[in-house]
């Protein structure tokens, strides 16, 4: 059975590509850390099958609402990131939602409609 973990960006947002890969990994570790409280057996299993994941987008932070409710519906982990606004962004942007780990399919239940990056 395959493990993932969905990383869902926002198209909205001008971020240069090293700012957005920021933005995602802290989302992954966010989501890692939430896992080893919340969901050790779906950890475990996605770090031994290598840690699978997926960059998506949506139009606008409104998006990542229904994500989020899905998600905890689901019994997913998930993360929200907020910018600290040194750089880029205004502080307090939210940038990424983060998905998972979980089981590909209950993931797919939520994200699976979304593009790729």
């Amino acid at each position: 059975m395959a493990y993932k973990m969905v990383l869902v960006t926002r198209k909205d947002l001008d971020l240069s590509k090293g700012k957005l890969a920021a933005q995602v990994a802290h989302a992954a570790v966010e989501c890692t850390l939430r896992a080893q409280k919340y969901a050790k057996d779906a950890l475990a299993e996605w770090l031994f099958a290598g840690q699978m994941k997926v960059v998506v987008k949506v139009p606008t932070e409104a998006d990542f609402l229904p994500l989020k409710q899905a998600a905890e519906r689901a019994g997913l982990c998930w993360a929200l990131i907020k910018d600290a606004g040194h750089t880029e962004i205004p502080p307090g942007t939210v940038t990424v939602l983060g998905i998972g780990p979980g089981k590909e399919s209950v993931v797919d239940s939520v994200t699976g409609h979304l593009s790729l990056l």
